[in-house]
């Protein structure tokens, strides 16, 4: 489960619902309920008032919305865990979670919860969501209303959401509007010491972040009785933050200055997808396509100097991005009885970035004048062909099978500062079982062959001028190729709960990680890596134990890593990796009442950065802990208010700086520690 869904009151579902009784004319709407299905309908989330059909499926025990995007280009094969009216959502920014967001709890018809062999669309393993809706002909809708309050920052009250859903005869629709503003601020001293640890200066930092976010974004559906099925979204958005960090230096030999960093962006975001499918021959054929285009012009500054008008510079970054995706696939679907199936499908992908950078200086108050930035202006594209099929069947009683053969083409140019083309041909599959060894047992195996996505900004230089240092763009990377083996349990408590875990390991050939680069450093592959990890979602009932009404939910995530570092020869985890997550939370609805509350508890640690002369790494101490109070029926509204930061968390960082590189001995470690204060939320929701 998402933990900004957690934060905003989310909390699992109770038991396995195994029988439940639909309105009729719903039912008579609403496709077959599908074989083996657990069956949820709004009446066993009653007592969480949902309003919306994501916040009916963030409350099913031991399940986590896995995306349909996971950051890569293009689609390829299903990928995510949510299905809506049997259907793979064909967006990307604009995918399952807010397509759920958009549909109205009432206009849940119900939730199936089933292994995804039920479903025969290939890429998809272990436990899916179903959610179908009611296709009613009248229009609903929910809406949602956020103020914040924090230290150190003006309050919001603009955070807004409003969908609208509705259809008629062949035709549905929804409708989306949301202004959703993000705050941020923390102050606290920074020591800055020599390597032999004495105080060289201290410094009194106040950061702010502020952030605009609007959006809308729809869908309209098609099913014409000829069977065909179309699906048309887009989404825009507008994202616009800003950063601002103030800073008092207190020097042990000098005068007092002061710094100044801001920083401000102006995205602008449009994507458009849509599918078809119809029958042709034995099978059916399904045409994806997606547009995406994306600018955002970036100004970062920052001015240093001393109280008495010494030592005065100026330093100005600025660089327009623009990035898009074009993306076309087909699938052809078999069934060939008994359950099997087969897919071959084609897809085709056309990416791209530009950027144009520049970097001004100006010292003791001269004109700012124009730095050399090598690599910084460049325009990279890439032309990519994939073409797989797929076969999956019953193995035995409760055992299912699905294999898929496939492989890459791409072509990576770049021009500008920096000319190179190159292509690539890889190939990738995977072969998962599913094992279906009790009603309330499943472990899913797969083992996978993938092939990595490149970051394009790893190909350009760029400048951070906050940290005083930044990276060289690298034309020369190439995609890493891994080897995944995962194990998943998916396991029912009945009334105690339910829980998810899965381990994996990964084999990972030309990672990227940072590497020297002439005299700096940057992006670049190394030979091999390494990863091992575990992820969990559970949720523990308690009203066996007497507490009714009460659950307790526990999700998290641990990973190890290991590579050799291209400078030192010695073995560390990946680059500034994740190293665990987890999230506690205990929700106790009060029966009889329309009262819940809640605490909860969150925490992280992520491993630390390499660079060519520097390390460093982020911290939060001791956690960030919350509770909240919600009123379900609040003149037929939800109510809820959140204190979050019980706990005092502090935002730590500490970074060691080295002579020439880090072969060579500390000069200089910078070491901080902010804190954010309290912060209350008050949020109210309805449906109309």
């Amino acid at each position: 489960m998402n933990p900004l869904t957690r934060l905003l009151g989310g909390a699992c579902f109770s038991a396995l619902a195994v029988s439940v009784v639909v309105p009729s004319a719903m039912a008579d709407m609403a496709p077959e309920t599908t074989p083996g299905a657990t069956i949820y309908t709004i009446e066993n989330f009653r007592q969480y008032a949902p309003r919306t059909a994501l916040e009916m499926v963030n409350r099913i025990p031991g399940f986590s919305i896995q995306g349909d995007n996971d950051g890569s280009r293009g689609f390829g094969q299903a990928s995510g865990n949510v299905l809506i009216n049997h259907q793979r959502v064909s967006g990307k920014s604009n995918g399952a979670t807010d397509s759920l967001d958009r549909i109205a709890a009432t206009s849940v018809v119900r939730i199936e919860l089933v292994d995804a062999s039920a479903f025969e669309i290939p890429g998809l393993s272990g436990q899916v969501v179903n959610v179908v809706t009611s296709g009613d002909t009248g229009i609903s809708g929910t809406w949602r209303w956020s103020a914040r309050f924090r230290d150190n920052l003006p309050p919001y009250y603009n955070d807004l959401n409003l969908t609208l859903s509705g259809g008629g005869g062949d035709l549905s629709w929804t409708f989306e509007a949301e202004s959703s503003p993000e705050r941020g601020a923390s102050n606290g001293p920074e020591f800055v010491t020599d390597g032999q640890g004495s105080l060289i200066e201290r410094r009194e930092e106040d950061f702010t972040y502020i952030a605009e976010i609007m959006s809308v974004a729809g869908s309209i559906g098609w099913t014409p009785p000829s069977g065909a099925i179309a699906n048309l979204n887009a989404k825009a958005q507008v994202f616009q933050p800003d950063y601002k960090e103030a800073g008092k230096l207190f020097r042990t030999q000098g005068v007092e200055g002061r710094r100044l960093y801001t920083g401000a962006e102006d995205e602008v975001f449009v994507e458009v997808g849509g599918d078809y499918e119809f029958g042709l021959g034995p099978g059916r054929l399904k045409a994806i396509g997606l547009v995406r285009r994306e600018d955002s012009p970036i100004v970062d500054r920052v001015l240093v100097g001393n109280l008495d008008g010494s030592r005065s510079s100026e330093d100005v970054f600025r660089k327009d991005i623009q990035e898009g995706e074009y993306i076309l696939r087909t699938e052809y679907a078999l069934g060939v009885g008994s359950g099997a199936d087969w897919q071959i499908a084609l897809e085709g992908a056309f990416n791209y970035l530009e950027q144009d950078s520049s970097l001004f200086v100006s010292q003791d108050g001269g004109p700012l004048e124009r730095q050399e930035l090598p690599r910084a202006n460049s325009r990279v594209e890439e032309q990519r062909g994939e073409i797989s099929i797929t076969h999956g069947r019953p193995l035995a009683r409760g055992l299912t099978g699905q294999v898929s053969l496939g492989a890459e083409m791409s072509e990576l140019s770049q021009s500008g500062d920096a000319s190179n083309v190159r292509t690539f041909t890889r190939p990738k599959g995977f072969a998962s079982l599913t094992w279906k060894a009790r009603p309330t047992l499943r472990l899913v195996t797969r083992l996978e062959r993938e092939v990595g996505q490149l970051d394009f900004y790893d190909f350009v230089s760029s400048v951070n001028l906050n940290a005083g240092n930044g990276q060289t763009g690298n034309p020369e990377i190439v995609p890493d190729q891994k080897w995944r083996l995962s194990v998943q349990t998916e396991k029912s408590f009945g009334a105690w709960g339910a829980g998810t875990v899965e381990v994996f390991y990964e084999d990972i050939e030309d990672i990227v990680d940072r590497v020297p680069i002439g005299s700096g450093d940057g992006p670049g592959n190394l030979d091999a890596a390494w990863q091992v990890g575990a992820e969990w979602d559970a949720t523990l009932k308690l009203a066996p134990i007497g507490f009714s009404g009460a659950e307790l939910t526990y999700e998290g995530n641990y990973y190890d890593s290991e590579l050799t570092d291209p400078l030192t020869g010695e073995l560390r985890p990946i680059n500034d990796s994740s190293k665990y997550w987890m999230m506690l939370q205990l929700r106790h609805d009060v029966p009889a009442t329309d009262w819940a509350w809640s605490v909860g508890f969150e925490r992280w640690e992520r491993n630390p950065y390499y660079r060519l002369a520097e390390t460093g790494q982020e911290g939060a101490r001791p956690g960030f802990a919350f509770a909240y109070i919600e009123h379900k029926d609040l003149w037929g509204m939800t109510g809820q208010a959140m204190i979050g930061n019980i706990a005092n968390q502090n935002d730590t960082f500490r970074r060691q700086i080295y002579d020439t590189n880090r072969l060579g001995n500390v000069v200089r470690i910078e070491d901080r520690a902010r804190d954010f204060g309290p912060i209350m939320t008050f949020t109210l929701e309805g449906i109309f």
